[in-house]
């Protein structure tokens, strides 16, 4: 199927112009969401209208009247192309064409759908749907209804107590049928003509607008969008513009990973949500509410906006961080605990008392902790530490209520961790939560000593210490060479090796050696999937490919795994699980990434959220904090740059980290001979620059405007990174790095055809001789499959065995098998002798 991606960057302004286009998939998900509206549908063109918390109508779709004759819509849908404020769908006939373009205003409680049609003969729209007047579940409405303004030329929704109210209609609409109930029959649809266009061009328009404060103030609103919807497009094309340029932006050479990346930057400030009785905050992704009143996950969640926040940490976008924060924190439970999720309609029932979801999780408890910590390290607001310190500390009160005798933190009794049901339950605790315990308190640590606690700050970091050590202890297999996925009731290890064990890698919690051998398992074709990790491994008794919590591939846990795998030098991994999740958000529902995807086939679970906001925040974080490894801390005004860069990139840029009040701009360039990093800051910084590089270099040197400074060399089983620390002054700057004998090979893996299953090599582990002479790789490929590779510096090779290299790549063919989808290959590359 024909995919157009398009992209205008200026490096001088960082504007960034966003369009993805494609021949329509009919079945696929598509939305357009502002913090007040959301317009939510497939590439038929039949959508659901939402004014939070207000569902307006289902199952809107078109007619075209022309010659005699009333064609659905549907069966004339041609392409699709999103915009990050709004989507458009061509219709084609034989004679005619309608461009509609669907469009929902940043701040206003609204959408507006446009039709520009072209025509040879007379034809006129016709407008259907079905009434939906609905709070956002669980909470109701009583009786509903539905009248026709003719002086607006609109549909009036009301109900009886006349608070909620609906307009949906056009200046040129004529009311060509009203649902309807009697003795004798009935019909549920309601219908507008739009007039018909003769011959020629012309345009038309529908409004859709609400209120939770009565019939003025929704045809105030109406009015509002129908008089300046133009303009109020505008203004939301340029929020987005401004966005993109104000956040970490990046110049790659692969044009795929440089969509995804802004896509994921669109994505997830989508996520953001204006709910007049509750505040504002993060919901977890959209999709579709059919007949019923939950559109996917489009409601407020704990564990959720803290993942997320971690990428617009990442980012830069710290205000929205803020938001978020302060608005899980506010319905935080008397006792410390963090909520888990949060309806939009929430305020009309007792929801926290009455219903079992506010408070379900027990996750979402240390991650609080961890987010703000992360928060206030990276933006420097140290006062959010100091204003927060008693909702902080509450919530570390009731994370060590959690903990058993030996002191982990549980989850029987307390709340799930991340599994939230199915055959790897009931544990005692996690991997995964007992990770998060221990990160929360380095992150406590870190808080307290924000808010001037020091003597606090200094006990929290001693208890860290012994918690990391309890981790690594507990939860280790040396039978199965794995960490366990968890500890059982009977406070046994559960040995099934998942990779939920690279949250506590994202956060450089578990051994070097334990994690080596827990990330070699977790790169195999059992556990990792073309389009990403699986939650066990395929061959696990437990596993099952459509089960939400034992078979099938998170997005998250891709992202999870990119960070871990990076942050422990496992870079071929790392690199493919990020491309997972990057190709995702170029496929399924443009621009975004989707919940849930089968374990065994390539395509998402039927119940999936096709808009996942955390889902998108998994192709920023492994960029940024995976393959770039990049980190700040605004009170030291200091940027961590290692990078681990795949071999076939010679350039990149990075605009906007922001260090305190300076920000800096990166040009990475690398040769044969070394890499030279160019520098704009916009005041005086400190960097340490750390790039990856084989085990085999030499470093010479290295300089800073043309003077030697010092370096230092860190080494790992698979790399070794030439350390810089620099203070960097105020305008630009030029640091080389002088190189000889560099080498490395990187896999650009990508995603198969819908509804395939995995057919991408695997690179298993890597390892190096002791002289640096030989790389020998382990991987997996599907049988009688093909395989190139990227070299740098292929001039390196004296021979390969396992492989061959052809035009300066490294081709791998994998012998055929008539018993497994998946057979291993051993790669043994010979260097010449080094200079």
């Amino acid at each position: 199927m024909l995919i157009c991606l398009t992209l205008c960057v200026s490096a001088s302004t960082q504007s960034q112009k966003l369009e993805l286009s494609r021949s329509a998939r009919p079945w696929e998900f598509f939305s357009t969401t502002g913090t007040r509206a959301g317009l939510f549908g497939n590439e038929s063109g039949n959508i659901e209208a939402w004014v939070y918390p207000l569902k307006i109508f289902r199952n809107f779709h078109l007619r075209f009247l022309t010659e005699g004759r009333s064609l659905p819509a549907e069966s004339l849908v041609r392409t699709l192309s999103v915009r990050p404020e709004s989507s458009v769908i061509i219709y084609a006939g034989d004679t005619f064409s309608v461009k509609e373009t669907l469009f929902v205003p940043v701040h206003e409680p609204g959408a507006v759908i446009t039709f520009e049609v072209e025509t040879a003969h007379p034809l006129e729209i016709e407008a259907e749907f079905e009434r939906d007047f609905q709070l956002e579940w669980p909470a109701a409405l009583g009786g509903t209804y539905l009248n026709w303004d003719a002086g607006l030329r609109a549909f009036y929704f009301g109900e009886e107590q006349k608070k909620y109210a609906a307009f949906v209609g056009s200046p040129s609409a004529e009311l060509s049928e009203l649902e309807y109930q009697t003795n004798y029959s009935g019909s549920q649809e309601s219908a507008i003509r739009l007039g018909p266009t003769l011959k020629g061009k012309e345009t038309k328009v529908i409004v859709i607008a609400a209120s939770v404060n009565g019939r003025a103030e929704a045809e105030t609103a109406y009015k509002r969008l129908l008089n300046d919807y133009a303009g109020l497009q505008k203004e939301s094309a340029k929020y987005y513009d401004e966005y993109l340029a104000r956040t970490v932006a990046l110049q790659l050479p692969d044009t795929q990973l440089q969509q995804a990346y802004d896509w994921a930057r669109i994505s997830v400030i989508q996520g953001l949500v204006t709910n007049l009785y509750l505040g504002t905050g993060l919901v977890a992704g959209y999709r579709t509410s059919g007949t019923s009143q939950r559109p996917g996950f489009a409601w407020f969640f704990g564990r959720d906006s803290f993942w997320t926040v971690l990428a617009l940490d990442a980012e830069g976008d710290f205000a929205t961080t803020r938001t978020a924060l302060e608005f899980i924190s506010k319905y935080q439970r008397a006792d410390g605990k963090i909520p888990h999720e949060i309806s939009q309609g929430a305020n009309f029932v007792n929801w926290f008392t009455d219903y079992p979801y506010a408070y379900a999780s027990a996750d979402a408890t240390p991650l609080y902790i961890i987010a703000a910590n992360d928060y206030v390290t990276e933006s420097g607001d140290a006062a959010f530490a100091r204003e927060k310190w008693d909702s902080l500390w509450k919530a570390y009160q009731f994370l060590r209520s959690t903990y058993d005798a030996q002191g982990l933190p549980q989850n029987f009794g307390f709340g799930h961790g991340w599994v939230e049901g199915g055959p790897l339950l009931p544990v005692k605790t996690e991997l995964y939560q007992s990770g998060l315990g221990a990160q929360a308190l380095s992150s406590l640590s870190s808080l307290a000593h924000f808010a001037g606690k020091d003597d606090v700050s200094k006990q929290l970091a001693e208890d860290f210490t012994h918690q990391k050590q309890l981790v690594n202890q507990s939860f280790w297999s040396q039978e199965s060479g794995t960490y366990a996925f968890a500890l059982d009731t009977k406070n046994q290890k559960v040995i099934e090796p998942s990779v939920l064990a690279t949250v506590p890698m994202w956060f450089g919690l578990l051994d070097q050696d334990k994690a080596d051998s827990m990330l070699t398992h977790l790169a195999g074709p059992d556990q990792q999937a073309d389009w990403g990790m699986r939650i066990i491994s395929d061959r696990a008794s437990r596993y099952d490919a459509g089960g939400y919590h034992y078979g099938s591939v998170w997005p998250l846990f891709t992202g999870w795994a990119s960070v871990g795998e990076y942050r422990y030098h496992r870079a071929f991994p790392a690199y493919s699980n990020l491309r997972a999740n990057a190709l995702l958000a170029l496929d399924g529902s443009l621009g975004h990434v989707t919940e849930v995807l089968s374990g065994d086939y390539y395509q998402p679970l039927s119940t999936s959220s096709p808009h996942q906001i955390w889902s998108a925040a998994m192709v920023i974080s492994p960029l940024l904090r995976g393959l770039f490894g990049l980190e700040t801390d605004a009170a030291q005004r200091k940027v961590i740059f290692a990078p681990h860069v795949p071999a076939d990139w010679t350039s990149f840029a990075i605009h906007n980290v922001r260090a305190a009040d300076a920000t800096l701009d990166f040009s990475f360039g690398k040769t044969l001979d070394g890499i030279t990093l160019l520098i704009q800051s916009t005041g005086a910084s400190s960097l340490e620059f750390s790039p990856a590089l084989s085990p085999r270099a030499r470093i010479i040197g290295a300089e800073l405007n043309g003077r030697s400074v010092p370096f230092q060399i860190s080494k790992s089983a698979v790399d070794q990174h030439v350390v810089v620390r620099l203070t960097i002054p105020k305008g630009k700057s030029s640091l080389r790095v002088r190189v000889r004998n560099d080498f490395g090979i990187s896999y650009a893996s990508s995603l198969p055809p819908l509804g395939s299953s995995s057919l991408g090599l695997r690179v298993i582990s890597d390892s190096w001789s002791a002289s640096g002479d030989a790389e020998s790789l382990e991987v997996a490929g599907a049988t009688g499959a093909r395989y190139e590779l990227a070299v740098w510096n292929p001039g390196q090779i004296a021979s390969v065995d396992g492989a061959e290299i052809r035009s300066g790549k490294l081709v791998v063919n994998i012998p055929a098998s008539s018993s497994d989808a998946y057979s291993r290959q051993k790669i043994m590359v010979h260097f010449v002798a080094a200079h």
